[in-house]
Formats: structure tokens, C-alpha cells, sequence
């Protein structure tokens, strides 16, 4: 199989975990490989810069000693002032309008989710652009990660649906609007500036879901609710479709601390790592120590990175499955397989309205678009086998379904 022309790799997990130190030691190794690396951070509290013990800023810039190594302190602000003029002068208006002034105005106009975007838009560019081997990015702690590479889809759907008919709404009211009343009209520049906008992301979602080009790698300590956390971030990432190679389990203790103050401490580690090895099988569990100096500069770094890999090359894909698979059956039916590990029938509920599967877990949704071979099939059953939603659809029928509302899998399944 030919090497991909770019490597992505994502770093995320909850805060605390020491992910901004492991993709910072996987960047370094990838640089020291001689390939061409640009290590990003997406976390609004940025330590990049002080595990390398430099200045990075929202410019991307060498990191000082490395040949093929560079660094970026993404900034929302500064990418939007860059990106976003159009749209941020119509919403200045309209807040000065409402009467809001200065610094609460100015607050406002950065819309929640902005920086997500901003962030998938970059990781977009680097890798359209063929300069670099390896994108590494250090994400936001996981619910930021988890609306991050929501983003893609959600996006899609409102730009496809909602976004020209609100144009050409717009072009009717507008004019009429602004007759009556002196509310500032949103013209043709600012729905063309969202427009170029969603245009850089073009084909991100592609990017992030093809498991050659990028992996996810979580970040956890052996610590009960960080496990839970990882496990829950691990079904969400399934559910929309993306590939996690990895699990990175740090801060181990090691076997050289003998003090006997710490043995209840060991005890409790080797049973979690023995619950993140199982739960999490068949992922490769990488493993660093807890380390007796501050990682930061580029030797710690290295040292870091040398446990985690041992003989591994940090950019390669260290797991390939498969999340989503259709199979048709000898009797003519068929099932639609959807990995979703740790996801229980307490917290999943699903919906079909028309050609779209909706999949839900605790607060996070996925529409999922049926292929051609499943749209004219009845949903039969649904269960939840060993971490695999599998849902049954009947043989195939000629009678489309009625587009309108939305009817229950569960309901479907017991008819």
C-alpha cells in the first residue's frame, strides 16, 4: 500500500494526562526521522511552547535546533481578524444595534464552536499543501476534541440544507427589512465570506476519517475516571467514524520505587492497566513512566518519546479496523456493523427518518446516510453485540419509504 502523502496524528484525552508532552515527544521523533513535522496546538491553554521551552505563536515557525521541526500556538482570535472580517463586522452591527458596547460586543462576535473551526481549517491547509510529512496535533481536552471532529459533518449538513435557503431568504426580506426597521441586514458579503470559509475545510472530513492518513491516539493515566472518560471518548470517536490506533498509558509508575508508602499505589495502577489492556484489546496500550524531572526541552522530550515507541516509528499506523461495514446475508437481508466500544442500551438510542440512521449516545449525535443498498430495506432488529451495534434491515423492497418524520429502530424491530 502506498505511504500517504501526509501523516495526521491527534493527541487528546482528559486534562491532566500529559497529552501535550506525548505529542510534543511524537512530533520530536517524527523530526528526528527526517521527516518534515508541524506540531500544533488546538488547547486554548497552550503549553506547547513551555514543553519545548520556546516561544511559539499562531504563526506557524521552526522550533529552534530542529531542522524539520515546527511549531504552532493555534490562536482563535488572530485567525479570525484574518478570516472571519465580513461576518464579524455584520455581528458588531447587530450587537451595536441590540445595544451592546465595546468589550461585551467585541466577546460576543467570537461565536461559540468558532474555534474548532479555525482549527480544522488549519489542519486542512497543511495537509492540502504536500510541505509536510507529519501533522501532529495537540488537541483541547476530549468534550472540545469530540465537538472538534463533530464539526465536519455538522458543518456539511447545515451548508447543504440550511445555508442557501437562508441566502435566498435573505435576498427576498432583506430589502423589505430594512424598510421598516434599522436592524443591520446580513448582505451578499457576508454569507459569501461563510461561504469561502467552508470552502478551506473542503474534504476535511475525508482527511480525518481515511485511518491511513490519521489516527487518534488517547492519552490516559492509570486512574479510574480518567479510564472512564477515555472509554467514553473512545465510543464517540466510533460513532463518527474515526480511527484511534493507540493508547498511550502514562506517568506508570516504575518498578524502581520501592518505598513501601507507595505500594498501595502500585497495586491500584497495575489493576487499571490490567482494565485499560482488556477494555481497550485489540489497541496497542503504549506505555511511559511517571518521570522524576520535569519534561520539559527537547532531551526529556526525546527520552519520553523512546519509552513510548521502543522500536516503533512514532508516524506509522499501529492499528487498522474497520468502523463501519455492510453485509448482505444469504437469505437476502442485511446488517449494517457499527463498532461502538464500551456503548451500552442505556445510553444509545437510535431513529431512521427516511435514508438517515440516527445514532445517539448521552448527548452526542450522528446522522448517519444510508448506503443505496440498505435505503429501500426495512429496519428488522437492532442489538448491541460485544462493543458492534448491529442492525438488521429485511430484504429489499421497491416501496420507498414516506419521507416525513421519524420512526424508532426499537419500534421497527418489534413489528
Amino acid at each position: 500500500m502506498t505511504e500517504p502523502a501526509t501523516r495526521v496524528l491527534l493527541f487528546t484525552g482528559k486534562g491532566g494526562v500529559g497529552k501535550t508532552s506525548v505529542a510534543a515527544a511524537t512530533a520530536l521523533r517524527c523530526a528526528d526521522a527526517g521527516l518534515r513535522t508541524i506540531v500544533i496546538s488546538t488547547d486554548p491553554a497552550h503549553s506547547l511552547a513551555d514543553a519545548f521551552d520556546t516561544v511559539l505563536g499562531p504563526v506557524a515557525a521552526p522550533v529552534e535546533g530542529h531542522e524539520f521541526l515546527w511549531g504552532e500556538q493555534f490562536d482563535a482570535q488572530d485567525r479570525m481578524e484574518e478570516s472571519w472580517a465580513d461576518i464579524r463586522s455584520y455581528l458588531l452591527e447587530v450587537f451595536d444595534w441590540a445595544g451592546l458596547e465595546g468589550i461585551r460586543a467585541e466577546e460576543l462576535s467570537m461565536l461559540p464552536g468558532l474555534e474548532e473551526v479555525f482549527a480544522l481549517s488549519d489542519i486542512n491547509t497543511y495537509v492540502a499543501s504536500g510541505d509536510w510529512d507529519v501533522v501532529v496535533v495537540d488537541c483541547a481536552p476530549t468534550a472540545e476534541t469530540i465537538r472538534l471532529l463533530s464539526l465536519p459533518e455538522i458543518l456539511a449538513w447545515y451548508m447543504e440544507r440550511v445555508f442557501p435557503v437562508g441566502r435566498r431568504v435573505n435576498r427576498l426580506v432583506g430589502p423589505v427589512l430594512s424598510k421598516v426597521s434599522n436592524l443591520p441586514v446580513a448582505d451578499d458579503a457576508v454569507f459569501g465570506a461563510g461561504r469561502r470559509f467552508y470552502d478551506r475545510l473542503d474534504g476535511v472530513r475525508e482527511v480525518l476519517a481515511d485511518p491511513e492518513v490519521t489516527s487518534i491516539r488517547l492519552v490516559v493515566n492509570p486512574e479510574k475516571m480518567v479510564i472512564a472518560e477515555a472509554r467514553r471518548t473512545y465510543t464517540y470517536l466510533s460513532l463518527f467514524g474515526y480511527r484511534v490506533d493507540a493508547v498511550i498509558a502514562n506517568r506508570l509508575l516504575p518498578e524502581a520505587i520501592k518505598d513501601p508508602w507507595f505500594e498501595r499505589w502500585k497495586t491500584l495502577q497495575a489493576e487499571h492497566l490490567a482494565e485499560i489492556e482488556a477494555g481497550f484489546a485489540p489497541l496497542p496500550i503504549l506505555r511511559a513512566s511517571l518521570a522524576d524531572h520535569e519534561l520539559v526541552g527537547s532531551e526529556r522530550l526525546r527520552g519520553l518519546g523512546d519509552e513510548i515507541y521502543v522500536d516503533l516509528e512514532a508516524h506509522r499506523l499501529l492499528h487498522r479496523d474497520d468502523p463501519l461495514g455492510v453485509d448482505v446475508n444469504p437469505d437476502g437481508t442485511a446488517t449494517l456493523r457499527l463498532p461502538l466500544p464500551f456503548a451500552s442500551g442505556d445510553d444509545l438510542d437510535l431513529s431512521r427518518s427516511g435514508d438517515e440512521l440516527s445514532i445517539r449516545i448521552g448527548s452526542y449525535r450522528r446522522v448517519v446516510s444510508l448506503p443505496d443498498a440498505l435505503r429501500r430495506r426495512p429496519v428488522a432488529s437492532a442489538r448491541l453485540n460485544g462493543g458492534v451495534l448491529e442492525i438488521g434491515f429485511g430484504c429489499r423492497t421497491d416501496q420507498r419509504r414516506p419521507r416525513g418524520g421519524s420512526r424508532s429502530v426499537a419500534r421497527e424491530a418489534r413489528r
